[in-house]
């Protein structure tokens, strides 16, 4: 029960990011900044009642470049 209430908590903290929106007319850097102020925290998020975690693997691209390109997409 206690599990139960701390997944609740959890998904209540965390923002659901198909209430995101950003505008495809903005500059890439507009756009990074417009996403993480409505997305509060861009490692941890939500859609519906799942919670996404976000990690990126030990390759050449830095957090910095998956990031724009995961912008750019939108």
């Amino acid at each position: 029960m206690e599990n139960e209430r701390s997944r609740k908590e959890l998904l209540d903290s965390l923002v659901d990011i198909r209430d995101v929106k950003i505008d495809r007319s903005m500059s890439v850097e507009d756009r990074m900044k417009s996403y993480v102020e409505q997305i509060k925290n861009p490692y941890m998020f939500k859609v519906g009642n799942t919670v996404v975690r976000v990690s990126y693997a030990n390759t050449q691209a830095t957090i910095n470049d998956n990031f724009v390109n995961l912008l750019a997409s939108m």
